[in-house]
């Protein structure tokens, strides 16, 4: 094998997780709904989680990257660590979820304001955890399934907490784990470095059938402005979130 071959990857190591492709459904502009019944996913707990990881400016990438071509010996060479600015490293991505059961009870599950619902009671929405550094592991919020008859829409939505907007410089992806059938993928990938705030998906019961519907909609204020658009209608004040 020839010295140049090992500097880039072999072409069939694209295909090593192929499998794992058609495990998952990736939701977009033109394929926007899927529908949990038909996918027969409705006992158990519907498991949403939000991943994210900050991310330089593509012309940044591309200049990198373009320079180890010219110099190919630097493949070898670990990046320099550079200094993050504040606004950098502490972008914090909430994971929310405004409610409307089919007694008319509205609300919201949320890390501000310690709101983080119930799993096995109304609104059969619950938060786990609080990531505030982009692990692995995200944000999860469950939806108790068994109790689907109880519930008539969720928004789930997700913004940023007191910092910067930085939608532009963090690859966040919001990913649903059915108790049966593939996971459901949704990417916000849209172009939006102001934006405070993106409504993600929706999930009605219409007619007895649960439909997933992408909406990857950017606003530039808070949960309030993202009531306004999916009209819930209810009262917002400022929320702060715990400390510890």
């Amino acid at each position: 094998m020839a010295f140049w071959d090992g500097l880039w990857p072999r072409r069939e190591a694209q295909f090593e997780s192929g499998s794992a492709a058609t495990s998952s459904i990736l939701l977009s502009r033109r394929h926007a709904t899927v529908s949990l019944t038909k996918q027969g996913a409705l006992t158990g707990n519907l498991r949403v989680n939000l991943s994210w990881q900050m991310r330089t400016s593509d012309i940044m990438g591309r200049s990198r990257q373009s320079g180890r071509l010219l110099r190919p010996m630097k493949l070898f060479q670990p990046d320099a660590v550079q200094a993050h600015t504040q606004g950098m490293v502490n972008v914090d991505l909430d994971l929310g979820c405004m409610y409307e059961l089919k007694d008319g009870t509205k609300g919201v599950v949320q890390p501000l304001g310690n709101l983080i619902g119930d799993l096995n009671g109304p609104p059969y929405v619950r938060l786990s955890g609080d990531d505030r550094f982009g692990a692995p592991s995200g944000e999860t919020v469950y939806v108790n399934l068994d109790q689907r008859d109880q519930i008539k829409r969720l928004l789930f939505f997700v913004y940023i907490y007191d910092q910067t907007p930085a939608f532009d410089r963090t690859h966040a992806k919001v990913t649903l784990y059915p108790g049966n059938g593939p996971r459901i993928e949704i990417e916000l990938d849209e172009h939006a470095p102001d934006a405070r705030s993106c409504a993600v998906f929706t999930v009605e019961n219409i007619k007895d059938e649960l439909i997933v519907r992408r909406e990857v909609k950017f606003v530039y204020g808070f949960q309030s402005e993202l009531d306004r658009l999916y009209g819930f209608g209810m009262q917002w004040g400022r929320g702060y979130k715990s400390r510890t």
